[in-house]
């Protein structure tokens, strides 16, 4: 049952909320491809997976930077960090939800969409800005 055009079943609010202001966060430091997985039925280890890429390395580390300064402001708290040091696959805790940020070879390796967005149900963030911004450019020449 769809409730609303950011996908998926009866969920959270609060947590769905706090995942769509990450991809938020995420999309305004440049992220590419941010994805949001509801995976509550799939997985004890959270209710949503955040996966976005970075350009280089360093973007990487600055979107997890970036996620550690303005998640406290979605009343999020950072529990656990991993791979910070090689920068090709940081994945960050905040309990309810994980998100990996990626460097674009490790992520088309790993493919993680395959693997936990079985019934093509992800929020394709990245996508929907998109066609909002196209929407609000063509009402202004409208």
């Amino acid at each position: 049952m769809k409730n609303d055009m950011y996908g998926g079943k009866s969920l959270n609010d609060d947590i769905k909320r706090q995942a769509l202001g990450i991809c938020e966060i995420l999309y305004n430091k440049k992220a590419i491809d941010i994805v949001a997985i509801h995976v509550t039925d799939k997985t004890i280890l959270a209710d949503w997976f955040v996966i976005c890429s970075g350009r280089a390395v360093q973007q990487v580390k600055a979107l997890a930077d970036e996620l550690d300064e303005k998640t406290p402001a979605l009343g999020l708290a950072l529990r656990r960090s991993e791979g910070y040091g090689e920068g090709k696959w940081i994945v960050q805790d905040y309990g309810d939800i994980l998100v990996h940020l990626f460097y674009p070879e490790e992520r088309k390796y790993y493919n993680m969409e395959r693997l936990w967005d079985e019934d093509d149900s992800a929020v394709r963030y990245s996508e929907l800005k998109e066609e909002e911004e196209r929407a609000k450019a063509a009402a202004k020449k409208g």
